[in-house]
């Protein structure tokens, strides 16, 4: 049976790409600007976007535009997200807690950007919900999708993985006083979990919108 078509939703979701892609571009070009920052009192010159996390750009003269970042395209991925609600729906409960943990993303990243590093415990918030969260989701959407989209499963679960395990590892080997002196890879391996989580979240809800459009909610099993 055909779905009725749902261009506007299908639109919407574009803007998990695009907000994932705006927010690519910023860290990018803020981080090679950035002259340093202070935190705390102390002042960590210059800015290593190997070394130093995403979150130091909030800071010094890059925070403006950093916070901006955070905050625009965290309403981008939000809006973009929960216009794919119904589609997440149609493929029943474990695809629903798929989503309901792929949401906060955006939420994580406003988060982020409304507290800075200076509000330690917020920004940490933001983060968890931003990152890990939607990461465990990605998982949960693999296992939802296994019996009918086999190739958006697969990536599912390999980015939930990849993230999960980047997630890991970045806990375990960031150090705030060797990040402040520009020591360490924990910038790298930051950027890196960040890029996985956004292009796996642009990907499954752009997929998603898509397929729903192509076809019908009978034609799609409840799990």
């Amino acid at each position: 049976m055909p779905a009725t078509p749902r261009p506007a939703a299908s639109r919407l979701a574009l803007l998990v790409p695009v907000g994932a892609a705006l927010f690519t571009v910023a860290w990018l070009v803020l981080g090679a600007v950035s002259p340093g920052y202070v935190l705390f009192g102390r002042t960590i010159a210059p800015y290593s976007w190997i070394s130093q996390p995403v979150s130091g750009l909030g800071l010094g003269v890059t925070g403006p535009w950093m916070n901006a970042a955070f905050v625009g395209c965290g309403i981008l991925i939000l809006v973009g997200t929960v216009s794919t609600a119904a589609a997440w729906r149609r493929r029943g409960r474990l695809a629903t807690a798929a989503f309901a943990l792929m949401v906060p993303m955006g939420a994580g990243m406003i988060l982020c950007g409304l507290f800075t590093l200076e509000s330690m415990m917020l920004h940490l918030l933001g983060f968890l919900l931003a990152v890990p969260l939607p990461a465990t989701g990605f998982v949960l959407a693999g296992l939802a999708l296994s019996r009918t989209s086999r190739g958006p499963a697969v990536s599912a679960l390999a980015g939930g993985v990849i993230a999960l395990i980047l997630f890991g590892v970045f806990m375990a080997t960031f150090d705030a006083t060797g990040a402040g002196g520009n020591e360490g890879i924990s910038g790298l391996i930051q950027r890196a979990l960040i890029t996985v989580v956004l292009a796996t979240q642009a990907a499954l809800v752009v997929g998603l919108s898509r397929a729903n459009v192509r076809v019908g909610p009978d034609a799609l099993p409840v799990r």
